[in-house]
């Protein structure tokens, strides 16, 4: 960008009858270049079926031959069978779909990630039953060893918040343990209700136990709300907590600091549960919890995250039915987008 305004004869001289496309700044025309491949002319943002991230969507993608092509792999996981209050979580990936205009550009970031990672929706998760929910887990878990084989980084789109133990199951088959950054009103590490290990309060007491998650290289941002008193597993287990309140206490810089501290080099999983954000933000989802993060907050510690190294990463618990004006769902699209920023910028 030029360092003073242009004066008027030369603003006429570069723009007067330009096009969209025509650009100045290297930057901003390196990115522009990939958008308008056809001179003027882009896809209207309201046509054509919807996919996560306006990405490509491949019938039948989720095969390994179609993975080992793809840089990220963005997948719906639409099973809410694992909630405790209110259901319509399985809706999630197809409100995120809906979502139009996410990207393509990170402008704190300054990053187009589509332009250089080869990206695709490659459908959803197929299950077995709609009733079974441990059926449902050996699926998801299944799924995603499948996909931990392959060159793709998954993306998922839940579903409530039980999907990401299985997840981390199955990619660790082949990726090993990893880290977490976790963002949610709950820890999740709760134990076995009325007979089910697999509910949205449990995930990740059961991953560490699996020995798939290291709960020393796993920190949780924005706990707060009535159920503190079942989160000793995560305390127990070395797991860093930082509450909804830590968050202003610390301010953003130091949050950022701490997460990239206790993740450190090694591989990172980063689980985005939309109850993380506060109702105002986020009033569609199954278990909401007054006093959480802000969307501006919740950006600033994503961009934070640059550079960690990143095996996967979900947003979950977008329950439509609850989400007027679709809020939640264009914050989970956004929540998203930031994820596939993080791949292109890994080291």
């Amino acid at each position: 960008m030029p360092d003073e305004p242009i004066d008027l004869d030369d603003l006429r001289r570069l723009y007067a009858g330009g096009g969209g496309a025509d650009i100045h700044d290297s930057h901003f025309r390196e990115v522009a270049g990939l958008q308008f491949k056809s001179g003027d002319k882009r896809r209207w943002p309201f046509a054509e079926p919807s996919t996560l991230l306006d990405a490509p969507y491949i019938a039948g993608g989720l095969a390994a031959e179609t993975l080992d092509t793809l840089d990220v792999a963005l997948i719906g996981v639409p099973m809410d069978l694992g909630v405790t209050n209110r259901p319509g979580a399985r809706y999630g990936p197809r409100a995120v779909r809906a979502i139009d205009r996410i990207g393509p550009y990170e402008h704190a970031l300054r990053v187009a990630p589509m332009n250089h990672l080869t990206v695709a929706d490659v459908g959803d998760v197929a299950m077995q039953s709609r009733y079974d929910l441990a059926l449902c887990h050996a699926d998801i878990e299944a799924c995603y060893a499948m996909i931990g084989a392959t060159k793709a980084i998954p993306l998922s789109v839940g579903g409530d918040h039980s999907i990401t133990g299985s997840i981390m199951k199955g990619l660790a088959a082949t990726r090993g343990p990893m880290g977490m950054v976790h963002f949610d009103a709950h820890c999740d590490t709760g134990g076995i209700y009325e007979g089910s290990k697999f509910h949205h309060g449990a995930p990740f007491r059961e991953a560490v136990l699996a020995g798939v998650l290291d709960p020393k290289r796993s920190i949780q941002i924005g706990i707060r709300g009535g159920a503190e008193y079942l989160w000793e597993f995560s305390y127990a287990s070395g797991m860093t907590v930082i509450h909804a309140e830590d968050v202003a206490t610390m301010g953003m810089n130091a949050v950022v600091a701490k997460a990239l501290e206790v993740v450190g080099d090694g591989p990172t999983y980063v689980t985005f549960d939309v109850d993380g954000l506060d109702p105002v933000f986020a009033p569609g989802t199954g278990t909401p919890e007054v006093g959480g993060l802000t969307t501006r907050e919740a950006l600033q510690l994503l961009r934070g995250l640059a550079g960690i190294d990143i095996i996967g990463g979900d947003v979950v618990e977008v329950a439509p039915e609850y989400d007027p004006g679709t809020v939640t769902a264009q914050a989970a699209a956004q929540m998203l987008f930031q994820l596939l920023c993080l791949v292109y910028l890994r080291r």
